[in-house]
């Protein structure tokens, strides 16, 4: 497949004119719930996720056989300010380590049952440093949306999308700002493990980018130009490309949140198919997830990325969903609804 956007107007396009959920199989599905084997709301927030998988799925009693995880790997440039605890090398030392399957969210994505596929974005080739220049040119920034579009199986029916990146969080906390407000120290957290000198350091970082770039941002998408990474303008693209191929999604962590949240910000409700599988320990990731709406699936302190938090979400969706779909109705099992 190949993205149906040129440039960062057509993809703009492409955002505003996605479809939205089935109506139909939402009322199916909240009829079918209705008659399920136990009291009205007795499974909680499961029923609402089935009723919502159920919605993007286009039927009412839907399955998850075909999860996909895809992982998108970038450098950034403004490693060089040291942002980071580990050198960018890291990168592609880790990008090996998912291929050799010897990753933690090679391991999470194999015990639910998901396809795995790992992206690399011109490692050898980094981003600009956003406190002296544009992170990517549009060519740049299309390139790598476009790149996201086209690794979304459109025959998968859930997404979860993860990154590695050395420097992500604090293009991160860039993006969060330039789509929220607030200070950069608001949404600036230690990342990879920074101590209190490498956290001042990287909210000096931030707050520079921000001001460099403050002309040009009010764009959700040259917020994404100016202040990310390919990885992050990989993501999404591919949560775009779901929205078009009506397959949910589980939504990452800080650095994946920040991603999708310009999304978002450039065509209200564009996240209407996304859920967040976890609140990470990164700092700003609460802000962000309130500032979109979205209350986390898991809270369990992880900060690793990769998409792993996520992946790990997936079993409570397969759960919500294989309780809707196979529990009997009262008619069904020969039980009183009272």
């Amino acid at each position: 497949m190949t993205a149906p956007f040129t440039t960062l107007a057509g993809f703009q396009r492409e955002l505003a004119g996605a479809s939205g959920p089935d109506a139909t199989a939402i009322a199916g599905a909240r009829d079918r719930n209705a008659q399920l084997t136990k009291p009205p709301a007795a499974l909680g927030r499961l029923e609402d996720l089935a009723i919502w998988y159920a919605g993007w799925r286009g039927t009412p009693r839907p399955t998850i056989e075909r999860p996909q995880v895809i992982v998108f790997a970038g450098n950034h440039g403004v490693c060089a300010r040291g942002v980071s605890a580990f050198p960018a090398e890291v990168t592609v030392q880790m990008v090996a380590n998912f291929a050799a399957g010897g990753a933690a969210i090679n391991q999470l994505a194999k015990a639910f049952g998901a396809r795995m596929d790992v992206h690399s974005l011109s490692l050898d080739v980094p981003t600009a440093d956003f406190t002296a220049a544009p992170a990517m040119t549009e060519a740049e920034v299309v390139a790598a949306l476009a790149t996201g579009w086209d690794a979304v199986d459109p025959q998968s029916d859930l997404l979860v999308t993860g990154e590695m990146g050395i420097g992500n969080t604090t293009s991160a906390a860039a993006i969060a700002a330039a789509l929220f407000g607030g200070a950069a120290g608001d949404w600036t957290g230690r990342g990879t493990g920074v101590d209190d000198a490498g956290l001042a350091r990287k909210t000096a970082v931030v707050a520079e980018g921000l001001a460099l770039h403050a002309a040009r941002i009010g764009d959700p998408l040259e917020a994404l130009r100016c202040l990310g990474g390919r990885e992050l303008a990989a993501m999404a693209g591919a949560i775009a490309a779901a929205r078009h191929h009506r397959i949910p999604v589980i939504l990452d962590g800080f650095i994946c949140t920040a991603a999708a949240a310009v999304l978002e910000r450039a065509v209200a409700g564009a996240l209407d198919h996304t859920v967040a599988g976890h609140q990470s320990a990164e700092s700003g990731h609460r802000r962000l997830l309130a500032a979109l709406g979205k209350e986390p699936l898991l809270q369990l302190g992880l900060r690793l990325g990769e998409g792993s938090g996520a992946a790990l979400a997936i079993g409570i969706l397969k759960g919500a969903v294989a309780c809707h779909s196979g529990m009997a109705t009262f008619a069904e099992a020969g039980v009183s609804d009272g």
